[in-house]
């Protein structure tokens, strides 16, 4: 049985941490900002807890 290779593209935007919670960044937060108020790009920096919904596919991507 060959080993599962983890998804290249998922493991360099998801951060899976000490407790097994998934953390990536705000979408919305790469383009157009001369239209967008600073409050918001200000809002979207950082990172955030992975929705359950998404957890469990992307933990499959990850090979977790």
């Amino acid at each position: 049985m060959p080993k599962n290779k983890t998804h290249s593209g998922t493991k360099k935007r998801v951060k899976v941490t000490g407790t097994g919670k998934l953390l990536a960044q705000h979408a919305g937060k790469r383009h157009n900002f001369e239209h967008k108020p600073s409050t918001l790009t200000r809002r979207l920096s950082g990172t955030k807890e992975v929705s359950a919904h998404d957890a469990p596919r992307l933990k499959k991507l990850l090979g977790r």
